[in-house]
């Protein structure tokens, strides 16, 4: 999770557990010891994250359409294009090595500070930093959020699923915009391969996924841990009252239930 992104935290800590897992796979620093590859131990979006963002330029206008039309039907232009590219791609490539290399002289610094930890020790560091994220423990689904199924613009968010609660976080955010526990969620269940709906209380949540299984699977998992009793089947929630305490009605995210164009076939946890 680290690797991927799915910890978030500063760069200054993510050296520092890359500084701990050398700790714990090798001891201490050594110039003899066997280094594992960057993206091993750092995750490679925060250095693909300094480049600058390529600029796409207009093709200068020639002059006479018979220089243009000689440029574009020898190929020449097609050409002059394909070289700029890979100059580009090649200073790219050369400004990701020099950050790569500066990022692990950084970390091979604070290895050096490790001396005579041991290896459970380094252990336990490594996860005391990692447990300072409040979504520590929790299995993270990259999802597209729709309110409805007419919505245009879906919403990229992390679906965190944790022992306790459903949360959704803003990709590399620290606090969840919505969480609700197992208590609040009435069904669940796929509409398609892709789709999945959450039923809270009385709000539907549509999530685009390639994971619909295993987040059914997971939610399965942790209701059946936790106690929460079955959520009940479509057309009793259809003919159920509606909560009648605004206190009860969830915040944040969770917009209000709409007719659907086809019903889903949700049903009960998936066995």
């Amino acid at each position: 999770m680290v690797l991927r992104g799915y910890v978030p935290t500063s760069e200054e800590t993510l050296q520092m557990l890359a500084a701990l897992r050398l700790q714990s796979l090798n001891s201490d620093f050594s110039t003899h010891a066997a280094f594992p590859r960057l993206e091993e131990l750092f995750p490679p979006h925060v250095l693909h994250a300094r480049l600058p963002a390529p600029r796409h330029r207009a093709p200068a206008k020639c002059r006479g359409a018979r220089l243009r039309v000689g440029l574009l039907a020898g190929g020449l232009w097609g050409q002059v294009l394909a070289k700029q590219r890979a100059e580009r791609d090649q200073r790219l490539w050369g400004r990701l090595r020099e950050e790569g290399a500066s990022t692990m002289a950084a970390i091979v610094e604070k290895w050096k500070l490790l001396q005579g930890m041991g290896r459970p020790e380094a252990m336990a560091a490594y996860v005391a930093l990692v447990r300072e994220w409040p979504g520590f423990g929790s299995t993270l689904f990259d999802v597209d959020l729709r309110a409805s199924p007419l919505e245009a613009r879906p919403q990229r968010l992390w679906l965190g699923i944790g022992a306790k609660a459903v949360s959704l976080y803003k990709p590399g955010e620290l606090e969840p915009l919505d969480s609700f526990g197992y208590s609040r969620i009435s069904s669940f269940g796929a509409s398609d391969s892709s789709t999945f709906r959450l039923s809270v209380e009385d709000r539907d949540l549509l999530f685009e996924t390639s994971q619909v299984d295993e987040i059914a699977q997971l939610l399965n998992t942790y209701l059946t841990s936790t106690g929460t009793q079955q959520p009940p089947q479509p057309q009793e929630l259809a003919t159920s009252p509606a909560p009648s305490d605004p206190a009860m009605l969830p915040q944040g995210l969770c917009p209000k239930a709409r007719p659907w164009l086809h019903q889903p076939p949700v049903g009960p946890f998936p066995s």
